[in-house]
């Protein structure tokens, strides 16, 4: 699966050190970086940056400027896909619309949020989408909660065929934890982690802890990259006891992207 680490991170001499042949995803909310990205990863992809702007209660309604910037980087060779906007705990057909108006793109996302009906699986499945993004949202909204995972295990039922094998390409939003994507058949997934853990100077102690923020990033970033998502859905094996541990039981991750 493919790891992508949410930006911005600072100073932007880390950013660099860290992000270089990795694989990073922009939100619109913090683009501040991205010439950095464009330049120094493996591939990126773009978050409309919807769910930064619903936590501080201005939710984006006019998505032209947007939909002007990932015109400005579809180009680019190191360009993946964009999630295509939506609206954070809204209606299936405000969401719906958000996806046909972005008809002009074939590089467009759509996300699935986990309050939404099962059926609109099988719409997004049903009008081709190649990718669709899982999003936590409503009563789900927390990542980890027994809620959460008894959810993410009906939407895996659409989701995959009777082998467990995904019927799209999956991508978890805020789900770069180990001890989650592990659980799921996701082809990549995304988080602020690195981002928001390099700077929490008490917890990194001990001898060996990495002199530098840079140092702590790439630490944090390879931990993540060593684990791979599942190859198919096979049940929630890992919801009670996992093989590895929680990575927010690590370090201390606060998200605030996509």
């Amino acid at each position: 699966m493919i790891h992508y680490h949410g930006i911005p991170i600072t100073p932007e001499a880390a950013a660099a050190q860290i992000l270089m042949r990795r694989h990073t995803m922009v939100s619109f909310a913090h683009p501040q970086q991205i010439e950095l990205v464009a330049d120094a990863c493996q591939s990126f992809a773009l978050d409309n940056g919807a769910f930064s702007a619903w936590r501080t209660g201005k939710p984006i309604v006019d998505w032209t400027a947007f939909y002007e910037w990932v015109k400005q980087w579809q180009q680019h060779p190191g360009f993946d896909w964009f999630l295509i906007p939506d609206v954070i705990d809204g209606i299936e057909a405000a969401n719906d619309a958000l996806v046909s108006s972005s008809a002009w793109s074939p590089y467009g996302v759509p996300v699935w949020h986990l309050h939404e009906s099962l059926d609109r699986i099988e719409r997004l499945i049903a009008w081709g989408f190649q990718r669709i993004a899982i999003g936590s949202s409503g009563m789900f909204a927390q990542i980890g909660t027994t809620a959460w995972w008894r959810r993410m295990a009906e939407a895996m039922t659409v989701f995959c065929d009777g082998q467990g094998r995904p019927r799209a390409r999956l991508h978890g939003l805020r789900m770069l934890d180990p001890y989650v994507f592990a659980s799921f058949p996701f082809a990549s997934a995304d988080s602020t982690n690195v981002a928001r853990n390099i700077g929490l100077d008490g917890r990194w102690t001990g001898s060996y802890q990495p002199a530098t923020k840079a140092g702590r990033g790439v630490v944090l970033a390879d931990r993540i990259e060593t684990v791979n998502s599942a190859s198919r859905w096979r049940g929630l094996r890992y919801e009670l006891e996992s093989p590895l541990p929680l990575f927010s039981e690590l370090f201390a991750e606060v998200e605030e992207s996509a």
